[in-house]
């Protein structure tokens, strides 16, 4: 990134010799963001996070199948990250259908219950769930989705930001139209990401005035952010074949087994899940006044996700799980990556007891 701001300055949409250059190191790091999720490289839209992702993917894709058919039908789950319901809540009020497929309790998603949304001719309809839930971490069989919709002839895009880096990611394995990734979710810088989209389609634009990104997306490049996006790619693939990710879920798995010891501690969601994330509630115990107690200890959690924090509204994810609002106000995720230590962990594991004691007695 700094190679970028010093000597990559020029504009990569200029034909002098500065433009190119700015242009090719784009290009490379296309391919190698490209190459984390096995896709094509002209497939990849740069973006401004996962956030302008899912808004590109259902808001572009949406309106481009409407535009087709004249109608548009849209098939998702209440657990959905806020990007992918504001958009589908858009297109709603511009006449679309909305489905929202019922989530069992521990956040996993049935295929057949999408087999019998979709009507017998689908090609009207996009569905988009998420490869990996935003606060619990439950993991969708996307593949087998994606059979589903296929078969009726239905797009599928599914938010992969919480997934890529963790998991292994292959847009070709899961039979994917449109898949969103973030930077800052796998070390890269904040205020990156990208759409990728299957050869041939085409989403509407949602910023427009320029012929950047193939008429996908207007806009100057953000070089810097970009090069520091592949970057991180690079790393987050060598780190998914050298044992890390597996350490990560015996953290977790240690973090959640110490914790479920607090009385009155319950995990939520569960099922395959990605390493790393760990959701628990604790009876009688508001998840913020956890969250901010343990942020006074130097440990830094959330009580949802940080685009909804600071916001007194139970977890919409819970909620959609079939929680209680009261339920779902206790919750609290913790969040681990490959530098966290088992010290680290034990240490915490205390302090949340203590903690969770405190809160309880304060919240009487």
């Amino acid at each position: 990134m700094a190679h970028a701001l010093t000597d990559l300055w020029g504009n990569p949409s200029s034909v002098h010799a500065v433009g190119r250059k700015a242009r090719a190191a784009v290009e490379d790091a296309r391919k190698d963001v490209a190459a984390l999720i096995g896709g094509s490289a002209d497939g990849l839209v740069f973006t401004s996070g996962g956030t302008e992702g899912d808004n590109l993917a259902v808001l572009g894709l949406g309106r481009a199948l409407l535009k087709r058919h004249g109608r548009l039908r849209l098939v998702t789950t209440p657990i959905e990250h806020p990007a992918v319901l504001a958009a589908v809540a858009e297109l709603q009020r511009a006449a679309a259908e909305v489905v929202f497929l019922p989530v069992a309790a521990d956040g996993t998603v049935d295929p057949a219950a999408l087999a019998a949304a979709l009507a017998a001719d689908a090609r009207d309809t996009l569905v988009s769930i998420a490869l990996a839930n935003h606060e619990i971490g439950t993991v969708a069989p996307v593949a087998q989705l994606v059979s589903v919709a296929h078969a009726r002839g239905a797009l599928v895009h599914s938010d992969a930001v919480q997934a890529v880096g963790r998991m292994p990611v292959d847009v070709a394995a899961l039979g994917v139209d449109a898949l969103t990734l973030s930077a800052h979710k796998i070390g890269g810088p904040k205020g990156t990401g990208a759409l990728w989209v299957k050869p041939g389609l085409l989403p509407e634009p949602l910023v427009t005035g320029g012929r950047q990104e193939r008429e996908r997306r207007a806009g100057t490049e953000n070089v810097p952010g970009i090069l520091g996006f592949a970057a991180a790619c690079r790393v987050a693939g060598v780190r998914l074949t050298d044992g890390r990710a597996a350490a990560v879920a015996t953290l977790r798995d240690r973090l959640e087994a110490g914790l479920l010891a607090v009385p009155g501690a319950r995990r939520n969601g569960g099922g395959s899940r990605v390493p790393g994330t760990a959701n628990l509630g604790f009876a009688g115990a508001p998840g913020q006044l956890v969250v901010v107690a343990l942020d006074l200890e130097g440990v830094a959690v959330s009580s949802g996700a940080a685009c909804s924090s600071g916001t007194p509204a139970p977890s919409a994810v819970l909620l959609g799980l079939g929680q209680s609002s009261e339920s779902a106000k206790e919750a609290v995720r913790f969040s681990l990556g490959h530098e966290n230590t088992a010290g680290e962990v034990d240490a915490v594991v205390a302090l949340v007891a203590r903690v969770v004691a405190r809160v309880r007695t304060a919240a009487c």
